[in-house]
């Protein structure tokens, strides 16, 4: 006979359930952090329109016409002018680093064609590399072409006002012509793939080996712990080295994206950047009681990885804190060394200033890492 609902047997259920989250210490601050997380990465550091861009200005004269398009840059607010009097080959060497994403050179003859009515031109170069983070700005420069030296148009000048303007901007989009979010997204999502194999693969299979007990079993064995910790990363090395492979591979034929840097160095910070990713997975996994916590810790990692590396979004649009968050997540640095390295033709040197925060991380997190896990395993 089946018994009747008991709303005391379910009160208790419920009580017991409760006392289950509040002993799961870690489960419970995931199902709050991770929320939580998303609402303030979402509602602060997200922003489709970055504004205050790093720019060189490459000037060739000084006129009322120069001065009054630099003021009038700068009052828009898409502008930061890092330098106005930059060589066209700093400009260069500046654009290819990251470190400015606009490069404006105004011709020495700029005021006098434009007096005399002959077409005078202003260059804009831009590092178009993520087209969302400056095509804002140049339409912004574009729609504000006809207005920008309007004011010192007077008397005999004042027939060059109107439309169109007695100048032209030009635009040059250095390093992506096209405008194309291919050559944008497939070098930053090779770092978000390897990021997302490489840590849950790692952090999973330690934690399962541990939850089952074979971790105790396998070091009851003559085998060192050292030996243990390399015996079990190998397989997931040439797992992330098959994955890179793969990646490549259809970046070049399938997407077309354009490769002129050299392909070993690439190869040689991918193999880098997957031990960092491997460092991690082991750290949560010393973290972890079990496969459910390694799962959350990882998407707890996964996910500022890749909202705060520039790889949805521009990462110069994103305020002071969320950038220096950004700046210590691997994805970062190894998402601008790939798209430097593809599409701008960096080297060692170019590379370097992204280089060495990506090893002093996993050099970090090696130490926690196997400090932990000699703990755990003690």
């Amino acid at each position: 006979m089946m018994r009747m609902f008991s709303l005391g047997r379910l009160l208790a259920v419920i009580h017991k359930e409760f006392i289950q989250i509040r002993r799961d210490r870690a489960t419970f601050a995931m199902m709050i952090g991770i929320p939580l997380a998303q609402l303030m990465l979402f509602g602060y550091a997200i922003n489709s329109d970055p504004k205050h861009l790093p720019t060189v200005l490459v000037v060739h004269e000084q006129s009322e016409f120069s001065r009054s398009i630099v003021q009038a840059m700068t009052n828009s607010e898409y502008f930061d002018i890092l330098s106005t009097h930059s060589s066209e080959t700093e400009a260069d060497r500046l654009l290819a680093l990251g470190q400015a994403q606009f490069a404006i050179t105004i011709p020495a003859d700029f005021s006098r064609r434009l007096i005399r009515g002959e077409n005078a031109q202003i260059l804009v170069e831009a590092d178009a590399t993520d087209p969302a983070g400056t095509g804002n700005a140049i339409s912004a420069l574009q729609q504000m072409s006809s207005s920008l030296i309007t004011h010192d148009l007077k008397g005999p000048l004042a027939q060059l006002t109107g439309s169109p303007p007695p100048y032209q901007i030009i635009i040059h989009r250095r390093y992506n012509p096209d405008a194309l979010t291919a050559y944008n997204i497939i070098p930053g999502l090779i770092g978000v793939i390897l990021t997302m194999t490489m840590i849950m693969s790692t952090a999973l299979g330690l934690t399962r080996e541990v939850e089952r007990g074979t971790m105790e079993n396998l070091l009851a064995t003559p085998v060192r712990p050292l030996e243990v910790m390399i015996g079990k990363i190998t397989p997931y090395i040439v797992v992330g080295v098959i994955s890179m492979v793969l990646v490549l591979a259809a970046a070049r034929w399938l997407f077309a994206v354009p490769f002129v840097g050299n392909l070993w160095l690439l190869v040689a910070v991918m193999l880098l950047f997957i031990a960092a990713n491997l460092v991690v997975g082991i750290t949560v996994s010393s973290i972890a009681r079990n496969q459910m916590q390694a799962l959350q810790l990882t998407f707890f990692f996964f996910l500022p990885s890749i909202l705060l590396s520039g790889f949805m979004f521009p990462f110069r649009g994103m305020p002071g804190w969320a950038q220096a968050i950004g700046e210590i997540l691997p994805n970062t640095h190894f998402m601008r060394i790939t798209r430097g390295i593809m599409l701008k033709g960096n080297g060692l040197a170019e590379s370097w200033p992204d280089l060495w925060p990506l090893l002093l991380f996993m050099l970090l997190v090696m130490g926690i890492g196997l400090l932990r896990f000699r703990r755990t395993l003690d």
